[in-house]
């Protein structure tokens, strides 16, 4: 009697051992949760070299953003009024962090400067360009989904501390699919739009110095 209680415990000793290896060894190759997918905004500046030229230095000021908008979370909306985020999506940096480089980018490629830098540079600017992000975000309200992205832009003379010009920038562009990635391609089109905008803005502006 005391034999087969004993190997009745030994069998399930070894059964717990094996059911304890096994949980072990799956945990290994089980996903502990999706990765996100990470996003960037890195559209190509497309902006003609200009015939304008000014002699002088524009800085370009970090951009800033509305609430709702200073995040990282991919926006949408799938009501007028209720702003909601992507769960697994979402963009590299907030994106009024990225559209600083590429607003950089395109100035400079209009060749219409001496020089564009960011602020806190070295150089001295005679101008400086702040912009606010006021929004980006798929919109689910119409079929086809569309991103809508709206900039305002204010132009300041640095010596004089003089607000030159103040304008906004409301554009739109139609998602390329029903879903993040889509609408992620159609930021960065509308963004090269928008911001060769903001470039021309900036040298038409500057002139009137």
């Amino acid at each position: 009697m005391a034999t087969l209680m004993h190997n009745q415990r030994a069998s399930c000793l070894t059964a717990l051992l094996a059911v304890l290896l096994l949980a072990g060894c799956a945990g290994l190759f089980t996903p502990q949760g999706n990765s996100p997918n990470i996003y960037v905004l890195d559209a190509r500046p497309a902006m003609q070299t200009s015939t304008v030229k000014h002699d002088l230095v524009l800085a370009v000021n970090m951009p800033q953003a509305r609430p709702g908008f200073e995040t990282a979370q991919i926006a949408y909306l799938q009501q007028p009024h209720e702003l909601n985020y992507f769960a697994n999506s979402r963009w590299a940096d907030t994106p009024a962090h990225m559209l600083r480089p590429l607003l950089i980018q395109t100035i400079e490629q209009s060749a219409s400067f001496r020089a564009v830098v960011p602020t806190a540079s070295a150089i001295p600017a005679d101008a400086r360009l702040d912009i606010e992000l006021l929004r980006l975000q798929h919109d689910f309200t119409s079929r086809p989904s569309r991103i809508q992205l709206t900039l305002q832009a204010q132009l300041i003379d640095v010596r004089s501390k003089r607000v030159l010009a103040v304008r906004q920038f409301d554009a739109t562009e139609k998602a390329d699919s029903e879903d993040a990635y889509g609408g992620v391609s159609a930021a960065n089109r509308l963004a090269q739009r928008v911001l060769g905008q903001v470039a021309e803005f900036c040298i038409t502006v500057s002139g009137k110095q």
